[in-house]
């Protein structure tokens, strides 16, 4: 069985009545934070929890969500319903220009935003118009100091949450100084949340984050890719029926693609592409991937030949297929509808395609004799062959890792 899990920790007011709950990724039924990038916490939390299942793990409390610094930047918070989260800064996020610009518009936008884990500085002074709650670990800031920062806000609409509160005592003392809000083990433990897991095929995915790259997108291609997948289309037409204003519900990709528009369907989309990194398979095979797609069709635009450049990309992402599924890459082919073109270039390494794919592991490699044995036959410079994978590496970048969200 594939499950998704996530910690549900509840969060009390001064009168110990739950008021919400904040969500805490879990890779496995262990209730422990995994060692696990962040970005791809956040995502995958988003993803399984939000994205396709219209926050029913929270029934009718608010949900508390950590988001780490680039989430917050490209503004993925603002996928979810205003009434139905906060947003959680988390506290390696870096206070500078680009994260107030953010903050200023999560909060012109109705959002709730709260500083996890907070400890005061300076730097963080200018953002407080902005903040409605801060949290405080009393077991790394003491009860005594946090008296004293609260009075020193009083003047202001921000609310202060006491986390790890272990016993009655803790709760005592945090309330007689001023907390509003309380979370920790004298409360609850994180309770474990057991969902099926969904993932959308990998191949979609990737040509999804192709499709929305372009502009304008094409929203016909966009429309036909989430028609073939059934996850995708169960994620989106969860997502945008569980959200916001609509007075009836969306039937048709078409509509729910209108709907979303180009920008919040850019969000939608990288999410759902950093959360469908698979755990037993590394980050950089993923990247590879897609790099060395991007690669083929970039020379290929190069070339004078009637081949579509598209046919380039599918042949680099294609070349990868045997490790990412972990089956001979000849019995992956065969169950594939590919272009002859394709299968000759992967299979035999002939044809222009072939050529092309071979003069990119062969860069990769830096077998710089059959590099440059491949270029001369290909009537490629080395001039263009090195502007192709810098373009390559820096858009492939950019899209797995959700940093081309349009704002």
């Amino acid at each position: 069985m594939n499950y998704s899990y996530v910690a549900r920790q509840p969060i009390l007011d001064r009168k110990k009545k739950t008021i919400g709950f904040e969500l805490l990724f879990r890779d496995g039924p262990k209730n422990t934070f995994p060692e696990i990038d962040p970005e791809l916490a956040t995502s995958r939390l988003l993803s399984d929890h939000f994205l396709s299942t219209h926050g029913s793990t929270l029934g009718d409390k608010l949900g508390f969500v950590n988001f780490p610094y680039q989430s917050l930047i490209n503004l993925v918070p603002t996928l979810l319903p205003k009434d139905r989260i906060v947003v959680e800064v988390l506290e390696d996020c870096e206070p500078d220009d680009d994260l107030l610009d953010a903050i200023k518009t999560l909060c012109m936008k109705g959002y709730s935003i709260a500083l996890d884990d907070f400890i005061p500085s300076k730097a963080w002074m200018r953002f407080m118009p902005y903040i409605d709650m801060i949290k405080i670990d009393i077991r790394t800031f003491p009860l005594e100091k946090a008296e004293t920062f609260i009075r020193s806000l009083a003047h202001t609409k921000i609310k202060f949450l006491a986390e790890k509160v272990e016993t009655y005592d803790e709760f005592q003392i945090a309330l007689n100084a001023g907390f509003d809000y309380f979370q920790g083990y004298f409360f609850s433990k994180p309770e474990m949340i057991q969902k099926r897991k969904m993932n959308p095929s990998f191949l979609t995915v990737v040509q999804l984050c192709k499709v929305i790259a372009d502009e304008p997108i094409d929203f016909d291609e966009v429309e036909r890719l989430f028609s073939i997948d059934v996850t995708l289309s169960y994620k989106l037409l969860s997502f945008v029926n569980s959200g916001y204003t609509l007075k009836t519900k969306i039937k048709s990709f078409r509509q729910a693609l209108i709907y979303l528009g180009e920008e919040r369907l850019r969000r939608f989309i990288s999410i759902i592409a950093l959360a469908s990194v698979q755990e037993d398979k590394p980050h950089s095979l993923y990247t590879l991937a897609v790099q060395r797609a991007r690669t083929c069709e970039l020379l290929l635009s190069e070339m004078n030949t009637k081949l579509d450049p598209g046919q380039a990309f599918l042949t680099g992402l294609f070349s990868l297929l045997d490790s990412l599924l972990d089956q001979p890459l000849a019995d992956v082919i065969t169950q594939i509808p590919i272009d002859e073109e394709i299968k000759i270039a992967l299979l035999e390494r002939r044809g222009i395609l072939g050529y092309v794919l071979a003069t990119v592991v062969s860069y990769e490699k830096a077998e710089w004799d059959r590099v440059q044995k491949y270029r001369q036959a290909l009537k490629l410079s080395e001039s263009a062959l090195a502007s192709a994978n810098h373009q390559a590496s820096s858009w492939t970048q950019e899209l797995l890792s959700a940093r081309q969200v349009a704002l």
